[in-house]
């Protein structure tokens, strides 16, 4: 059988070629036998841990991992050996000098030419300054948050010095409307500074309500939707005053009045938007009141601007408001 010489020719380019591209690379780039002993170390492994290669090779991986995380390996072992991926381990290795990084891990199984697993491959990226801006931000949400509930406790208590000859129920209401605004603003994590769980918001706004109407909510959507802080503290606004409301005046006030709540994606629409609806039913019959209050100016005036589109039907079955939003 004849041999085309260049086959082998090619292999070889092919095989220097990707030892190239793994020396080069920034990120750590090891590999380890089954029992964890390292075989190869690349110059991005060098930079991020301090060892070369002829210091390091021959040494067992655990070199690089400190005491209190030495658990973690025989698990890594057991599912390499099991032929699994790891994909994105977040963790701590020690460096050379004893300092410790933080890393995000990704550990594939080598195989032989019969398949066999035979070692592990590593990839290890310096996440520190990423961690350090995770801790930053955190702290300054933190921080946000604090000036927040200090500046609506402030807002309370000089609404409540203008407001002392009104009635104690205008005062009740106008507290619970500044709760309903700080319970949005609790719901911002350092993951999701800017956007909002829908499903978190409705669950917040009415947590209040549930002590004695929790069993006449029906609530369902899907748990995937973030509403951007921007729309979820006018929506927070307007779920506490269709609540408040009900229990007065809807469905709310009788015990055999149900809410339905429900939401979802507008599949027809060009831009991602969100249809979310409340629908009383079993309550007193309802009317066009004569007058605007502060919830039917909310709804149809602050929300047709900032969530795109809003609309109250009065029907003889109970209150229906529905609104899109735009994601």
């Amino acid at each position: 059988m004849m041999v085309d010489p260049t086959d082998g020719k090619q292999a070889a380019e092919a095989e220097q070629w990707l030892a190239a591209i793994v020396e080069c690379s920034d990120d750590a780039i090891i590999s380890k036998n089954v029992d964890g002993i390292i075989t190869t170390w690349n110059l991005g492994a060098e930079r991020l841990f301090g060892y070369t290669a002829e210091e390091i090779i021959g040494k067992p991986i655990t070199i690089l991992i400190p005491p209190e995380r030495i658990d973690e390996e025989p698990g890594i072992l057991a599912r390499i050996r099991r032929g699994e991926r790891i994909d994105h381990y977040e963790t701590v290795r020690r460096c050379k000098d004893g300092s410790l990084v933080d890393i995000s891990l990704t550990v594939s199984p080598v195989k032989d030419a019969d398949g066999r697993i035979i070692g592990a491959s590593k990839i290890a990226r310096d996440i520190t300054e990423r961690r350090r801006a995770q801790e930053l931000q955190s702290l300054l949400l933190n921080e946000m948050r604090h000036r927040i509930k200090n500046t609506l406790a402030i807002v309370q208590a000089i609404a409540m010095r203008t407001l002392r000859s009104s009635s104690a129920d205008e005062r009740a209401a106008f507290t619970a409307r500044l709760q309903a605004l700080a319970s949005a603003h609790d719901l911002l994590t350092p993951e999701s500074w800017n956007r909002t769980s829908l499903r978190s918001l409705v669950d917040s706004v009415l947590e209040p309500f549930n002590e004695t109407h929790r069993q006449q909510f029906l609530i369902e959507g899907p748990d995937d939707v973030w509403l951007p802080t921007t729309k979820s503290l006018p929506l927070a606004l307007a779920l506490h005053e269709l609540a408040t409301n009900a229990v007065k005046y809807g469905s709310l006030s009788k015990t055999t009045g149900r809410v339905h709540i429900g939401w979802g994606r507008i599949p027809s629409s060009p831009s991602d938007r969100l249809t979310f609806r409340w629908q009383e039913s079993g309550g007193p019959p309802v009317k066009a009141p004569g007058h605007q209050g502060f919830g039917t100016l909310l709804i149809e005036r602050a929300l047709q601007a900032e969530l795109g589109a809003a609309r109250l039907e009065f029907t003889p079955q109970g209150l229906i408001c529905t609104l899109e939003i735009s994601l």
